[in-house]
Order: C-alpha cells, then sequence, then structure tokens
C-alpha cells in the first residue's frame, strides 16, 4: 500500500505515537545518564585510590626517611670509629679494623665550649707523614669552597707522602634540607667507601661537584647511587636504602659535637686547628708546610 493510501491516523492515535516516540527517547536519555553516573562514580573511586596511593607512598616515604636512627651501628671498610676515611697517594686509602660504635661510649657534651678544640686521634705520629683532618658538611658551602682552593695542593702533597688527608663528613646541616641531605650524602659516602675504597675521593669529589643549595631536599637517594654508578663503584643501592652507615654518621656527629666542633669545615693539622688563636692569619698552605718542615 502506497503511502498516499495509507489510512489517516486519528489525533488520537497520533498523539499516542508522539507520546511513545517521547518515551523511548527519554528511555535512551535515561540509560545514557545512568551509564554516565557509573562512569563517573567509578572514575572517582579510580582517582580516590590513586590519591590514597600516593598519599601512602607519600607517608610511608617520610616515615622510612624519618625513622629514628640507632644509637649503634658498624664502620664501614677503611673507616675509623671516629668517622674519618683516610686518604694517601693516588686512590689508596688507609685501611682499618671492623669496629661497631655507640653513642653510650660518648662523654657528655662539656658545659662551656673549650677554648682549644682538640680533635680526637688528630695528633701527630711519628714517623708518619702529616696528619690532616677535616670535618666537612657535604651541603656546608663553606667547605666546598676549601675543597676547589685546596684540593690539588693536598692531592700532591699526598702524592709524595708528605701528607695524609683524612675526611670525617657530619650531619652538622641536617636542618639545611628537607630530607637530612647531610647525613644522607654521608652515609652514601660511607657505602662508597666499604664498596670501593678506590672510588671515595672521587665520589667526595662528585658530592661537593653537585652540591645542591641549602634549603631543598638535596639530592636524592637514587641520585646518590647513581653518582656512586657513574664512577664506576660497586652498587651501594641496598647500603642506602637501608641507611647501613647512618648510625655511624650519627656517633661522628654526636662526638664532633663532644669534642667542641661547632662548624665545618674544621681543619687540623698534626692536631693544632687552623684558622683559630695564633693560626687565624696563616695561609692554609703555609700552615701545612710549616707542619711539614717540623717533621723533616
Amino acid at each position: 500500500m502506497s503511502p498516499a493510501n495509507e489510512p489517516r491516523q486519528s489525533k488520537a492515535e497520533r498523539t499516542a505515537a508522539a507520546r511513545e516516540k517521547a518515551r523511548e527517547i527519554r528511555e535512551v536519555q535515561l540509560k545514557k545518564e545512568k551509564r554516565n553516573k557509573l562512569l563517573i562514580g567509578w572514575g572517582i573511586v579510580v582517582a580516590v585510590v590513586a590519591i590514597l596511593a600516593i598519599v601512602a607512598l607519600v607517608v610511608t616515604s617520610s616515615l622510612r626517611e624519618n625513622a629514628p636512627i640507632a644509637d649503634e651501628g658498624p664502620t664501614p671498610a677503611s673507616g675509623n670509629i671516629h668517622g674519618g676515611v683516610t686518604l694517601l697517594a693516588g686512590t689508596e686509602v688507609a685501611k682499618t679494623d671492623p669496629a661497631v660504635v655507640r653513642i653510650s661510649d660518648l662523654p657528655p657534651a662539656p658545659a662551656t665550649p673549650p677554648a682549644e678544640v682538640t680533635a680526637p686521634s688528630a695528633a701527630p705520629e711519628p714517623g708518619k707523614p702529616v696528619k690532616i683532618v677535616l670535618y666537612i658538611d657535604f651541603i656546608c658551602p663553606a667547605c666546598k669552597n676549601f675543597e676547589a682552593q685546596y684540593k690539588e695542593p693536598l692531592a700532591q702533597l699526598r702524592n709524595e707522602g708528605k701528607v695524609t688527608v683524612e675526611y670525617r663528613p657530619l650531619g652538622f646541616l641536617d636542618s639545611r634540607s628537607t630530607t637530612n641531605y647531610s647525613s644522607r650524602a654521608a652515609n652514601a659516602a660511607a657505602c662508597v667507601v666499604n664498596e670501593s675504597p678506590e672510588k671515595y675521593a672521587e665520589f667526595v669529589d662528585a658530592l661537593f661537584e653537585k652540591q645542591p643549595a641549602e634549603g631543598g631536599p638535596g639530592l636524592s637517594d637514587s641520585e646518590l647511587k647513581k653518582m656512586a654508578a657513574d664512577l664506576g663503584a660497586k652498587p651501594i643501592d641496598t647500603c642506602v636504602d637501608e641507611k647501613t652507615f647512618r648510625p655511624y654518621v650519627k656517633h661522628t656527629t654526636q662526638e664532633a659535637q663532644v669534642t667542641g666542633i661547632t662548624g665545618t669545615p674544621s681543619v687540623f693539622v698534626e692536631g693544632k686547628q687552623w684558622g683559630k688563636g695564633e693560626s687565624a692569619q696563616t695561609p692554609f698552605e703555609q700552615f701545612v708546610q710549616a707542619a711539614i718542615d717540623a717533621k723533616q
């Protein structure tokens, strides 16, 4: 039957058909709205889960980062009980016996700072090269400047067998970063000397070359690990993650405070502190040379 011959719908039939069409459109719209609501709901759930996961990661990292450090722990290979690593000629470092350091073994801090600071085991040893002991902090700008100025002259004197240079990294300036960077960097350096002593001097140089600005997070643990790997050191990942030598750094820092060290760099040559008292006006290289001449 052609459209022209189709029976014409009555007004009631046309109204009913329009209502049915409207109902179908409404049903389609409701289904679409329901589907959209479900998608939005699941999207919110996924977003909340993601946010909770991020928060959990941040909290976990924060708790791990700020977890209390034990009061005792091992010394690294080639690290002495005073927190020092002694550089000899070339890339050689002095060997030490394994030991455990304990905060409880330290004496109480003096009521007043001593007039003359005597660093432990910094005194001269007969028949041996001049002993130079450096208390440093890896986020300390003055320490970086000292290294930049005197690293090469001291390396030459080391290679000539005239001096030894002992680094004692501290966590003095942990408050100058948001992640205890001073102690983390010192721990990483201890990890390097424990695994690859021949890379220690290079790693110290790299830490100063890439010294972060005060007030920020400092280099991340991942960056410290990569820095060691880039120098060819054996992996220090586990050592860094487990904070193996953080108790060692803690002990060194507290011993320095008990000793009377109040800032970095604090430099001792044959047990005498440079830059204090009578030596305040003496250039460092001249101060060192006088000690070398006294032994000849």
